[in-house]
């Protein structure tokens, strides 16, 4: 995203009933999990949006969808 007018525009789109930004998924047991569909969908859409290979590296990595030493991605945990 190239600005503060985009993010906000994307916040306004994604925003809860309640009008504030969505929450953080909590580490319940019953919580849904992260399917390894939505990560590859997830990874394309990052990819996408990336201005290059270094960004989408980095984007890729804050949003946990680089395996970690143990092969799993920590969206997924």
């Amino acid at each position: 995203m190239s600005g503060s007018v985009e993010v906000r525009q994307f916040l306004l789109r994604y925003e809860g009933a309640d009008g504030g930004v969505p929450s953080q998924r909590g580490g319940h047991a019953d919580a849904p999990r992260v399917s390894d569909d939505q990560v590859r969908r997830a990874r394309m859409a990052v990819a996408a949006g990336a201005t290059d290979a270094e960004d989408c590296a980095q984007l890729l990595d804050m949003l946990g969808l680089i395996p970690d030493e143990d092969g799993q991605n920590p969206a997924q945990r």
